[in-house]
């Protein structure tokens, strides 16, 4: 392709992108394709000669665009937002254009520099400490732009593994550091995300998995009787992750108890995974929320999730850089430059060397908007978020289960577990709207979060009727009667997995069994409100299409799916 063709085709993906978000609400949110689709429909073999444009485009229309989630529809409610908005799209067009690999000051001084202050600006908006921000006077902090929140976790884990070795090397000098690792346990909530868990485990330390109370917060009271506890073993506490705004139902653990306890601690940091919760802290009155803020050794947010920036996009800072830097520097001959003890060099700051001039779409997203601009947008979402809550609230036939605060709302029928999947697993085969499960205070629940840039009261009262019809239907019918779902159709749209009560008990200290995304069928239980398995299906029943009578009602004949007037 050159330049003429690109500058053609560049035009038409514009208009092709366009008419896709103009259009996108006449789509199935969630696509009607079973698991293997597309290995169907594309060769097994890449093709050995250049392929028209129009030939891929086609190939676009009538094969990927059928098995997509439309994450950007103003009817999906599933996940946090995944952001999104023209200035990011352009940020990421530009930046793919110039193509720099910033990985220091010297690959590309204006990718370096604009990441420094677009992350100044980010966190004076906040308003964290002074002590992460780079330009403020005596500041031995900073941030960066890492891909997700789970890389943030990985690597404040990592810094303070070191700080931790450091420490305890002082004693046993002669000791090697992976002599240290079984000392050393880190802490969080059971509401916290299951990436603390995989950080745990790419660096083979101790996590305690500690219970929240019973509005989902981490309390300094239990943090300090585990910490002691596991002192009395021998062990070493080295780190804690406590959550603003967790994944299952958008609660807070208690910094102010928290923050005290790790600093009495000899070498404990403390990182703070503010992941969806934290852009919203622009807004004044919500940096209440914030509240012990000042014992943090790290915290992250990620605007790509409620910042309207294109992912990725996760934004880390640190109280002192050369802890963190510490730990990750690898310094061969063909990396340094003569400018290295004058400026920030990023690899230093994460795992991977090669860097994306990411700070360009976040740059273009604040200018264009304004903080005033990104302030309106978030009041919005939390805004219909209480509009929504009021709506099932008035409705007795459902319980809110969250402290509602800001986008996120818990619902569930007051019912069994069993008739909540039910009713999850309908819905989200309708295609209409879209929303996933949790679990809260031990109970099933079903989020709805508000996720479109531009959502209005009318999508959440669509949204509110469409949940009422079927809940009408689940409760007539009971929750034990077999849906219009196969049973793997029942568990795949309800989000479930089975497994057994054997294996449910010698897991049950585990965090993936209740990470906020998967929760889990116990097959054999004598519970009412325990997630049962429905087995009344004969093997033969066990298939993998709908019913013909659902099939009828809800399927998009592919006729039908047209986006840039291809039929």
């Amino acid at each position: 392709m050159n330049v003429e063709e690109f500058r053609t085709r560049g035009k038409e993906m514009v208009d092709y992108i366009c008419q896709y978000l103009e259009n996108i609400e006449s789509q199935r949110v969630h696509p009607d394709v079973e698991t293997g689709y597309l290995r169907k429909l594309l060769p097994s073999e890449a093709p050995e000669q250049p392929e028209e444009w129009d030939n891929i485009m086609y190939d676009v229309d009538k094969k990927i665009m059928p098995g997509i989630t439309h994450w950007q529809h103003p009817r999906f409610h599933a996940y946090f937002p995944s952001g999104n908005s023209f200035p990011s799209i352009l940020g990421d067009m530009l930046s793919d254009a110039i193509g720099c690999i910033g990985f220091s000051w010297a690959a590309s001084p204006a990718c370096t520099e604009l990441e420094t202050i677009v992350m100044d600006w980010f966190g004076k908006a906040i308003g964290l400490p002074s002590d992460f921000i780079t330009s403020s006077e005596g500041s031995t902090g900073g941030g960066v732009i890492q891909t997700s929140a789970s890389e943030c976790v990985l690597v404040s884990m990592l810094a303070a593994r070191n700080q931790a070795i450091k420490y305890l090397k002082t004693e046993n000098p002669q000791m090697e550091d992976s002599a240290f690792l079984p000392k050393l346990v880190g802490y969080c909530s059971k509401e916290a995300h299951s990436c603390v868990e995989k950080a745990a485990k790419i660096l083979l330390v101790k996590l305690r998995i500690l219970d929240p109370d019973e509005n989902g917060s981490l309390r300094g009271d239990k943090l300090r009787e585990e910490m002691e506890k596991d002192k009395e073993k021998g062990l070493f506490p080295f780190f804690v992750s406590a959550i603003l705004g967790s994944t299952a139902s958008c609660s807070f653990d208690n910094l102010e108890e928290i923050g005290p306890v790790c600093k009495a601690q000899k070498r404990c940091w403390l990182h703070v995974d503010a992941a969806y919760a934290g852009n919203g802290f622009i807004c004044p009155e919500l940096k209440y929320l914030l509240k012990g803020i000042d014992y943090a050794d790290s915290f992250n947010t990620n605007p790509n999730k409620w910042l309207l920036v294109n992912f990725d996009c996760s934004c880390l800072w640190v109280r002192d850089r050369i802890r963190l830097t510490h730990a990750l520097v690898v310094d061969p001959l063909y990396l340094q430059h003569a400018n290295a003890d004058e400026s920030i060099d990023y690899r230093h700051w994460g795992i991977p060397l090669s860097r994306r001039f990411r700070s360009l779409k976040l740059w273009f997203v604040i200018r264009k908007y304004g903080l005033n601009g990104l302030r309106a947008y978030i009041r919005n979402h939390i805004k219909l978020a209480k509009y929504f809550e009021q709506l099932v609230l008035q409705d007795t036939r459902f319980e809110v289960v969250n402290d509602v605060r800001l986008g996120l709302v818990c619902f569930r029928l007051m019912a069994c577990d069993a008739a909540n999947q039910k009713l999850l697993a309908v819905i989200n085969a309708s295609g209409k709207i879209h929303m996933t499960p949790s679990v809260v205070k031990n109970k099933y629940i079903i989020r709805f979060c508000v996720d479109a840039e531009h959502a209005k009261e009318q999508d959440i009262d669509y949204a509110w009727e469409l949940i009422k019809e079927f809940a009408a239907e689940t409760l007539a019918t009971g929750a034990k009667e077999r849906p219009p779902l196969t049973r793997q159709k029942s568990k795949r749209f309800s989000f479930t997995r089975s497994i057994s009560k054997e294996m449910y008990q010698r897991t049950l200290s585990r965090s993936n069994l209740c990470d906020g995304a998967t929760p889990i069928l116990v097959a054999d239980s004598d519970e009412e409100d325990t997630l049962v398995e429905d087995t009344t299906m004969l093997p033969d029943e066990e298939d993998d299409v709908f019913t013909k009578e659902f099939v009828d009602a809800f399927r998009i004949n592919d006729k039908e799916i047209k986006y840039n007037g291809v039929s």
